[in-house]
């Protein structure tokens, strides 16, 4: 007996990919629309020709479009799919881009399907996609999965389940079905030769920001806007998206949803991006931030909490309010002196005073070293010994715990008198 062939044309699947072939199957329809069904075949497979009143074959339906198309398609807007050319669409073979985190760097993807119930790979769509929202939001396209022995249903009823869109990088051998990445959907193709806005040069690869006037930069101009912004610390927290950048020429909802977008920066700039969003977080959420340098935890207290301590962290006690060391009293108007004295005849040439400073690392190195006095405030240093601390300050003479920074008790004594 002969063998049926099957011939796979114009996939464009790209490298390491898993095509599924599967023996087709009647798919279950649900009871309560068999007769529904039944009553419309006649008209759904044979059209009635009135002149001869002989039957004849409904013409068949168009075939998908290639992978190749469709992705070209999802990148223009639906006038602009009817007067692309045939030479630009051959010219611009439309790919996907996507951030890979084991290539670490701007990778052409491959959109993969699978069922979102199973997560099975063998899974026919019932519809091409045909804008982003369809692929990165769910339960948008139903399909039939062809998985399992048992067809997957969304509910009792029997509805079909929805797919799932995920992307794969396509420039290294895939790692397995966890071996995902994470879509930029911004970075185009630059199909319409549509000059950067900020150096004017037409670059083949483009982000679209997701602004009304779609406006274009090139990758390199891209990364420079947002290096500069991260120095300058200017970017955004947004209550849905996160710490993201709106569109550089100011329009209104131009947002970048999708925050793997900065990943286009290096590995360092990305861990401080990530670092100032977790800080503006903190403070968004009416926390502070340990002002000891070398340190910097996120600290969520209650807002009547005057006396902090760096839980998890370095533990330093300060004060909420002025963010010094924890101390007794008011706070001290900043640039205020701890060891000013009246009786002191000292003056200070304010235009010498610069060329008589130390480096600022002195500075640190007071702060990380020393405690101030929780009464005067003068920084104290302890060179081993127990935790139980008397100012030597003249006139203070205040007995003080190391690990509280606040008066020595007796529940000071009893908990780490030394350690």
């Amino acid at each position: 007996m002969q063998q049926p062939y099957s011939y796979f044309q114009e996939c464009d699947l790209g490298q390491q990919s898993i095509l599924h072939a599967i023996r087709s199957r009647p798919q279950p329809q649900r009871q309560r629309l068999q007769s529904t069904v039944m009553e419309e075949e006649p008209q759904d497979i044979m059209n009635i020709s009135t002149s001869t009143g002989r039957a004849t074959p409904s013409p068949p339906e168009e075939p998908s479009k290639p992978l190749c198309e469709t992705l070209v398609d999802l990148q223009l807007l639906s006038e602009e799919r009817i007067n692309i050319t045939e030479e630009d669409r051959q010219r611009t073979k439309a790919h996907f881009f996507v951030h890979c985190a084991q290539c670490n760097k701007l990778c052409k993807g491959k959109l993969r399907v699978r069922c979102s119930l199973c997560k099975g790979g063998a899974f026919t769509v019932h519809r091409d996609p045909e804008c982003w929202d369809d692929v990165l939001k769910p339960r948008r396209i139903t399909g039939h999965c062809e998985s399992q022995e048992i067809a997957c249903f969304d509910n009792e009823t029997g509805d079909p389940p929805f797919t799932e869109f995920y992307f794969k990088c396509g420039e290294h051998v895939s790692g397995g079905e966890k071996d995902f990445a994470a879509p930029l959907n911004l970075i185009k193709i630059n199909i319409k030769d549509v000059p950067c806005l900020a150096c004017t040069e037409v670059s083949e690869t483009v982000l679209v920001f997701p602004c009304e006037s779609k406006h274009v930069t090139c990758l390199e101009c891209f990364e420079q806007y947002c290096r500069s912004r991260l120095s300058e610390r200017q970017f955004m927290p947004h209550p849905d998206i996160g710490y993201t950048l709106p569109c550089p020429a100011g329009c209104e909802n131009s947002f970048i949803e999708e925050i793997h977008h900065f990943k286009l920066l290096s590995r360092e700039e990305y861990a401080r991006y990530q670092r100032f969003a977790t800080e503006e977080y903190v403070l968004q959420a009416g926390g502070v931030l340990c002002p000891q340098p070398g340190c910097g935890m996120g600290l969520l207290v209650e807002p009547e909490c005057k006396k902090v301590t760096c839980q998890n962290g370095c533990g330093y006690v300060f004060c909420r309010n002025c963010l010094q060391g924890y101390h007794l009293g008011d706070c001290l108007p900043e640039g205020t002196s701890t060891n000013a004295s009246g009786s002191c005849e000292y003056s200070v040439d304010p235009n010498r005073a610069a060329e008589a400073r130390w480096d600022e690392a002195s500075k640190v190195t007071i702060k990380v070293m020393t405690k101030p006095c929780p009464k005067c405030r003068t920084p104290t240093e302890r060179d081993g010994g127990c935790m139980h601390m008397v100012c030597t300050r003249a006139g203070c003479g205040f007995e003080w715990c190391w690990i509280c920074q606040t008066e020595w008790t007796r529940d000071c004594m009893g908990a780490h008198w030394f350690g």
